[in-house]
């Protein structure tokens, strides 16, 4: 399978509008609406739970069940205090980097809809008259435009409300796609590609296929946590990002040797487990799928983790996709790797024998 044919334009239209829709941790459903949608042609039904992480499901009455997950929610600001002049305070909602705070816009969701406001920052006149402050948690903050607490109040924003950056997709350069949250929603999109290929090139599977979709990734894996005890999946791979490290102020020591445009990284961590594992890596060496690989330590700070300790110990295993610019408005990954990153899964699947155990203790 050629991967310049992976990727439809209905494809991009879906990604486009996935990501533009804002789904903060913990206010996921929105956008698990628009992925069902688009994921609905290609399963038998869906699974949902009551944080809002979504599963569709392929052959459900199988009773040896494989995962392939990505995860939904994105970091934003809650708002913390408001002050009598009007001005918003924020703590975070995963890891949002304050430093890239002053000057964004952005969106703050009330239950009146959503209330526009700026990141404001004094200006570099008056900055340069004393040692420069760096912008930190305690010191950013939001300008709705309002002149009292009490017109904040009336438009709905209190403290609690949940804030997002507007910043939408754009391609650069023809082949590099540009967002705030391709972590992860390009995970989602990737398995619900690869649901899609599956129907379209009548692939019948011998398991059952739960694509998940989780919530709550953000602050510590909670949605996989979740959803790992209502599947209790056998085998589960999980897609996420990880960093492209050829950008500036990184070391390669520290962070390993990892490029966007050099193919999806397999992780080898303790919760990667080996034999899982080493089938994905056959799979890319037979398929001429290009790939890199990236040693995590004792976690790989992803979903991996959360399906990998559940259940008993759940055969699991990443395929991660490199990105620059982690936690930014303008997190950027190649489209080739996605491609990859799709038919790496795809192949993969097509690989795995039914009630594989992965044992390490005979030969099945």
């Amino acid at each position: 399978m050629s991967t310049e044919s992976i990727l439809k334009d209905t494809s991009i239209a879906f990604l486009e509008s996935y990501l533009n829709n804002a789904s903060p941790t913990g206010y996921e459903s929105e956008g698990q609406k628009l992925w069902m949608n688009y994921l609905k042609p290609y399963v038998d039904t869906f699974i949902t739970d009551t944080y809002g992480t979504a599963v569709g499901v392929i052959n459900p009455d199988a009773p040896f069940k494989v995962v392939i997950e990505g995860h939904a929610d994105e970091i934003s600001w809650y708002v913390n205090y408001i002050t009598d002049d009007g001005l918003l305070y924020v703590i975070r909602n995963g890891g949002s980097d304050h430093q890239i705070a002053p000057s964004k816009r952005v969106h703050i969701h009330t239950k009146k809809g959503i209330v526009k406001g700026v990141f404001g920052w004094p200006a570099i006149h008056t900055r340069l008259r004393d040692k420069e402050e760096a912008p930190k948690i305690s010191n950013i903050f939001i300008d709705l435009g309002c002149e009292t607490k009490e017109q904040v109040l009336e438009m709905g924003v209190h403290v609690g409300c949940v804030i997002t950056y507007p910043d939408e997709f754009m391609i650069l350069n023809e082949n590099k796609f540009v967002c705030r949250a391709i972590d992860n929603r390009m995970g989602g999109f990737m398995i619900a590609e690869v649901a899609r290929l599956l129907k379209e090139n009548n692939k019948t599977l011998p398991f059952g296929l739960y694509i998940v979709n989780s919530v709550q990734e953000e602050i510590g894996l909670r949605g996989a946590e979740m959803i790992a005890q209502t599947i209790k999946p056998n085998v589960a791979i999980v897609t996420d990002v990880c960093h492209d490290t050829t950008t500036p102020m990184i070391d390669k020591k520290v962070e390993g040797d990892l490029k966007m445009g050099k193919g999806p990284v397999i992780a080898y961590a303790p919760a990667v487990q080996n034999k899982l594992r080493d089938l994905i890596v056959d799979t890319a060496e037979e398929n001429k799928i290009p790939f890199q690989r990236h040693a995590t330590s004792r976690a790989t700070g992803t979903d991996t983790d959360a399906f990998a300790y559940s259940n008993g110990g759940v055969a699991s295993a990443l395929i991660s996709l490199p990105l620059r610019y982690m936690h930014t408005t303008v997190e950027m990954v190649h489209r080739e790797d996605v491609e990859n990153v799709i038919q790496l899964i795809y192949e993969s699947l097509l690989k795995i024998e039914n009630n594989e155990t992965f044992s390490y203790f005979n030969n099945n």
